[in-house]
């Protein structure tokens, strides 16, 4: 004979089975927004990367860790071909911005867009010269001054030569001697704040809009990389969290 005593306790059994069940869905439908919700962010908002190089030093350190604004130049939108979301405002001289190696474009770079479409640029000195002003960098380190190595890399900038009289001579560019050159439309000219120990446009050329990244815009974690296994724990840079990049 089943008492009401062993009825109620049949009846809690089964109420805590679906107690069980809807606590692990609830977790499971939180687990799946919040995926989604980060991936979302991700692709179209905000991305972390690091400076794993000292081509930005003196604005940026190798072991920053950085937020990138993806929505600025238009996130693109994955498996659409290369369209992007409208941007919210064109890439402009002076921005320190993240894009894709055009050279291998699984590598991220970043450097300091100093030339837009339709300027030209030219450097002399180690001085860069846009639209025939000579620029005051505040921003620029030379790690190596001295030198002026001259590389079969820079060659490629014949094809974007001013032709004037002095072009008429052979174009013989280096580090910190070359130009002038004009920027084609749809594309940009890049160099690394750490004028001397930078692989920029200088050596590869320029950057087509397509393979824009965004805009780093704060340091979110920094430390200072040696050969401790424990070194992001004991060499923090603590005094450059939240630091704004310009």
């Amino acid at each position: 004979m089943i008492t009401p005593e062993r009825k109620l306790e049949a009846l809690q059994h089964v109420n805590r089975r679906r107690d069980g069940y809807h606590f692990l869905w609830d977790w499971v439908k939180i687990l799946t927004i919040s995926i989604g919700l980060f991936l979302v962010l991700r692709t179209f908002v905000v991305e972390a990367f690091k400076i794993p190089s000292g081509s930005m030093e003196g604005t940026l350190l190798v072991g920053d860790f950085l937020l990138v604004n993806k929505l600025v130049y238009g996130a693109e939108v994955p498996g659409t071909g290369g369209r992007r979301l409208p941007a919210m405002r064109t890439p402009q001289r002076g921005d320190v911005i993240v894009f894709e190696w055009p050279k291998d474009r699984t590598k991220n770079f970043v450097k300091r867009l100093v030339g837009v479409p339709g300027d030209t640029l030219a450097m002399r000195d180690g001085i860069l010269i846009r639209n025939g002003v000579a620029l005051a960098e505040p921003y620029v380190s030379h790690s190596d001054p001295a030198a002026d190595p001259v590389w079969d890399e820079f060659r490629w900038q014949s094809r974007f030569l001013v032709r004037t009289a002095d072009a008429a001579v052979a174009y013989h560019p280096s580090r910190n001697n070359w130009g002038p050159l004009v920027v084609p439309q749809l594309q940009y000219f890049v160099l690394g704040d750490n004028r001397d120990n930078s692989l920029d446009s200088r050596y590869w050329g320029f950057v087509p809009d397509s393979l824009l990244r965004g805009r780093p815009e704060v340091v979110y974690f920094s430390f200072s990389p040696d050969s401790a296994d424990l070194t992001w724990l004991t060499h923090v840079r603590w005094t450059r969290l939240g630091e704004r990049v310009h």
